[in-house]
């Protein structure tokens, strides 16, 4: 999977969770958290969604490393054990 697909996925999972946002005109290092207001309940939406469609498990010691569009793809990218590519 590309980078640009695998943010494609994430968006789509976003987009889910907070169907109201403009998920589309997030940059890489926005602040997901404060640009699309989610709240811990959203982010474990998240997290589960993730796994349900990447089956990719995210420790709770990893968290911080989803706070960016950026750094999800970058991090979903290597627990894939994927080369992301642009």
């Amino acid at each position: 999977m590309t980078r640009e697909q695998l943010r494609d996925v994430i968006l789509h999972l976003l987009q889910e969770i907070a169907p109201d946002a403009e998920v589309r005109k997030l940059s890489s290092d926005d602040g997901l958290r404060d640009a699309l207001q989610l709240d811990a309940l959203d982010f474990l939406s998240f997290i589960i969604a993730v796994h349900e469609t990447l089956r990719v498990d995210v420790p709770e010691g990893d968290y911080p490393q989803l706070g960016t569009l950026g750094g999800r793809v970058d991090y979903l990218a290597r627990a894939r054990g994927e080369r992301a590519q642009d």
